[in-house]
């Protein structure tokens, strides 16, 4: 009974979050949904073992992005090979929520699944580089790495125009810098 318990208070205190995160990373809202509820009940088939662990919300987040990502690509590469503009879930989100958000959600599905993952919970679930290269395992100058490339790919999809010319703090270069040093 305790364990039970225990199990539906992380449930209930994480849930909302972990769904969040994995949406942002899809961009597919039930498929998010559908992710999360496996991964829950992967947690809770391993409590035992889950609940010890330094963050259980990590583990379950983990196990969740894996089977979303792995579900987003069979699904992306089935909408290509069916050469469609975009799919009944894609047109039902943009339906509900804001331009920005729907730009947002596109720009994430055209970058690397590892930058996705690295950009999303970083900015969006609030994790530190350390915490992020222990969730994903990979070291933290990897997921800086990661970081730094996500944004500049984000910031290219989301505002493709380039900033218009204008004064800039240095003098242009002439290519003699280095016989005047």
């Amino acid at each position: 009974m305790r364990e039970t318990a225990e199990f539906d208070d992380f449930y209930a205190g994480t849930a909302y979050r972990v769904v969040g995160h994995v949406y942002a990373v899809t961009g597919d809202l039930a498929a998010a949904e559908d992710a999360v509820a496996e991964a829950y009940l992967k947690a809770w088939a391993r409590w035992s073992t889950v609940r010890g662990m330094r963050s259980p919300e990590a583990w379950v987040r983990c196990v969740a992005t894996r089977d979303a990502v792995s579900r987003w690509r069979v699904w992306r590469n089935r909408l290509r090979a069916h050469d469609r503009a975009a799919s009944d879930a894609t047109r039902s989100v943009a339906e509900t929520v804001g331009p920005d958000h729907v730009a947002l959600v596109a720009a994430l599905q055209q970058i690397p699944a590892a930058q996705r993952v690295a950009v999303v919970l970083h900015h969006l679930v609030g994790l530190s580089v350390a915490e992020i290269a222990d969730e994903v395992g990979a070291p933290a100058g990897t997921v800086k790495a990661r970081l730094s490339r996500g944004r500049t790919a984000l910031a290219r999809l989301l505002d493709p125009e380039p900033p218009p010319d204008g004064p800039t703090d240095r003098a242009p270069r002439t290519g003699t810098e280095e016989l005047t040093r």
